[in-house]
């Protein structure tokens, strides 16, 4: 599959979080506070929590609700209870609009 536009970058808030589906998927993408996108998995893996109710700080995005916070880059729990990564997926800007595709994740080590 390739890559489908979600939005404009300008259509994003800094230091948030967006829930989009795409064909299923459920992803997180962000816009931190250096204006930089990333795209990450939605569901907490310690809870079947929506982490793009969470919480935006740096590079990371925090659940709400029992406080893991997942790296925006590695998707890696940085603190527990978490301890399984999410999905990091592929992201490009494309004259200032965000494309994402669902089925290509990084290969984070």
């Amino acid at each position: 599959m390739a890559a489908i536009r979600i939005c404009a970058v300008d259509e994003l808030n800094e230091n948030e979080a967006v829930r989009v589906e795409i064909d299923g998927v459920a992803i997180a993408l962000v816009k931190d506070s250096s204006g930089e996108c990333f795209a990450i998995g939605d569901t907490c893996t310690h809870g079947d929590i929506s982490l793009a109710e969470g919480f935006v700080e740096d590079d990371t995005l925090e659940c709400w609700a029992h406080g893991s916070k997942f790296s925006l880059l590695t998707g890696k729990p940085l603190t527990l209870p978490a301890y399984e990564p999410v999905p990091v997926y592929e992201l490009s800007i494309v004259d200032g609009d965000v494309y994402i595709d669902p089925t290509t994740t990084k290969e984070i080590d």
